[in-house]
């Protein structure tokens, strides 16, 4: 059972940036990879970037290739999502999720242990 919190959210203006932290409650921290998601209102859950258990590999959903950067410490149990330069549109609640480690998944249903969400707002 791995039990993960989410905070770092909060209202931020156009182009400002913003740190996600995700720490996770588990005494096997480093047997998970683990990834962040984002969900509008009445909209699919979409993946934005993934860690490798080590930290070694990682991924990126497209859109959010060159702006935000995905990081976690294995000591501290904590993986972090850095959003940077951001706009209106990534106005959503932010989910991290674990999976165990193996191929590193985009795809939602692999993840087995999800957050409860926090919420980042992108207004002037």
């Amino acid at each position: 059972q791995v039990q993960l919190v989410e905070s770092g959210g909060g209202l931020v203006q156009p182009g400002g940036s913003l740190r996600l932290t995700c720490a996770a409650s588990t005494r096997t921290f480093s047997d998970y990879n683990m990834g962040w998601f984002r969900q509008a209102t009445g909209m699919e859950r979409e993946f934005l970037a993934a860690i490798s258990w080590s930290g070694g590999s990682y991924g990126y959903a497209h859109s959010v290739k060159e702006r935000f950067t995905v990081s976690r410490d294995n000591t501290e149990n904590t993986v972090y999502l850095q959003l940077n330069n951001l706009t209106p549109e990534y106005t959503d609640t932010y989910y991290c999720a674990a999976a165990m480690k193996g191929f590193l998944s985009h795809d939602l249903q692999d993840y087995r242990y999800w957050g409860q969400g926090t919420q980042v707002t992108v207004s002037s």
